[in-house]
């Protein structure tokens, strides 16, 4: 919802292109802390594709809630391209849905992990394609890089649940490389 209290055009687009796909929703949410389900929430019919979110701002909570190896923490750190498609599988898988999305980065007022503040990559997952992962470089303060990362968030489902989603991850590889 935005500050006028209008339902966001683009959550509501998402819940209507979800449910014209049959699709269900998740999310594991790292910097946003459940602003996009919440955003997504706020759309009548939401229930219809909503299944539910985690919030795992804590880094140990990324492997306990939303299943990140360990590994994938360790080697990448939790403001990664790897993290946010192992929170985008975690999501679908631990909600049972079949979009999952995973949001992580730095929102400020520090760098985090030797990342720039603004940081964000979206991890997402679709039915029959790996998870992939886009990274954005955003501005602003902390309120304004979550509410971003959460309206691109919503932008990938979107084109992901019309077909326009290309699959592309952080390294310009193809999904499933």
């Amino acid at each position: 919802m935005d500050p006028s209290g209008a339902v966001s055009p683009p959550a509501a687009a998402a819940v209507t292109a979800l449910r014209d796909r049959g699709w269900t929703l998740a999310t594991a949410e790292s910097l946003t802390a459940g602003l996009l389900a919440a955003t997504v929430a706020e759309v009548p019919g939401a229930s219809a594709v909503l299944r539910g979110g985690l919030v795992v701002y804590a880094t140990d909570l990324k492997h306990e809630l939303a299943g990140v190896p360990t590994e994938v923490l360790e080697r990448h750190g939790a403001v990664s391209p790897e993290t946010a498609r192992a929170l985008a599988r975690g999501a679908a898988l631990r909600c049972g849905a079949d979009v999952g999305v995973g949001l992580t980065g730095v929102a400020g007022p520090e760098p985090q992990e030797g990342r720039p503040v603004g940081t964000v990559h979206v991890g997402l997952t679709v039915p029959g394609m790996e998870p992939w992962s886009v990274p954005l470089a955003l501005t602003g303060d902390r309120s304004r890089i979550r509410t971003a990362a959460c309206a691109a968030a919503l932008e990938l489902v979107i084109a992901a649940a019309t077909g326009e989603g290309t699959g592309d991850d952080d390294d310009g590889n193809e999904s499933g490389s």
